[in-house]
């Protein structure tokens, strides 16, 4: 008599830091998703096994934005069962810098560098939520 044991997938995101560190020109980077949810969102997304979330969220930024992150630091983990309709998902998001130009890759069907106080409107997940966190947070 066997259990079944549903447990929630572990998931990293990136808000990747595009600025020289000034609360008034902080500028983040979204990807504008291929696959549904659709809309914009912070790059991200599963953890492998055998794979820590550091790793993931280096490895995850690069293949949706090409850009080499330097991890600053953890930031906060989001559990909301709702977070995602695909399925439970628990998010730890880190704070990350990175030079260059990004470009959409992996499943990202565009890419953008957006202030942090001029958003788009269409953000998938609860993405909105975590930026105002950081927003509020003072970086």
């Amino acid at each position: 008599m066997g259990t079944n044991y549903r447990n929630p997938v572990p998931t990293v995101d990136i808000i990747i830091r595009m600025d020289d560190n000034e609360n008034d020109r902080c500028s983040i980077v979204l990807i504008e998703r291929k696959n549904e949810p659709y809309g914009w969102a912070i790059p991200g997304g599963f953890v492998d096994y055998g794979e820590s979330l550091e790793d993931a969220a280096v490895r995850e930024a690069f293949e949706e934005t090409t850009l080499k992150v330097k991890l600053v630091r953890q930031f906060h983990t989001y559990s909301d069962p709702g977070r995602d309709p695909r399925q439970h998902t628990v998010s730890t998001v880190f704070i990350a810098t990175a030079e260059g130009t990004p470009a959409a890759a992996d499943d990202a069907q565009n890419i953008g560098v957006f202030n942090i106080n001029e958003l788009p409107d269409s953000i998938a997940f609860d993405h909105r939520e975590i930026l105002q966190d950081f927003k509020n947070s003072r970086y």
